[in-house]
């Protein structure tokens, strides 16, 4: 089995849940989505891998003013994943000026 690593990223804005939303309706077409606005929480469930373990899990939280995503990805998975994630908010946000700095348990970083 892959050995697991987690990654974090606080990115600041005014609008966390409108970010949560679109990332899980962007994402649906293609991998297991989920979003609660009540509960200001989403999930998205990347494709399993030839291991049978998830290319990566991110969880979303909706803050004040704070999205916080947690992905956990196989250690050869989760830069990419981190890219696909980071990349499409930054997408999304370019006219709020989000910008997605993921850190790793262990204090790695990575942007995007």
């Amino acid at each position: 089995m892959s050995e697991l690593v987690t990654s974090t990223a606080r990115v600041a804005t005014e609008r966390p849940a409108r970010y949560a939303k679109q990332l899980a309706s962007h994402f649906s077409r293609k991998i297991e989505t989920a979003f609660d606005p009540d509960a200001g929480r989403g999930q998205l469930i990347f494709p399993k891998g030839e291991d049978g373990v998830p290319m990566g899990t991110c969880d979303m939280l909706c803050g004040d003013n704070v999205l916080v995503l947690a992905m956990e990805a196989p250690v050869h998975d989760i830069e990419r994943v981190e890219a696909i994630v980071g990349t499409h908010l930054a997408r999304f946000g370019a006219n709020d000026g989000l910008v997605v700095t993921w850190v790793r348990a262990g204090g790695e970083g990575s942007q995007g």
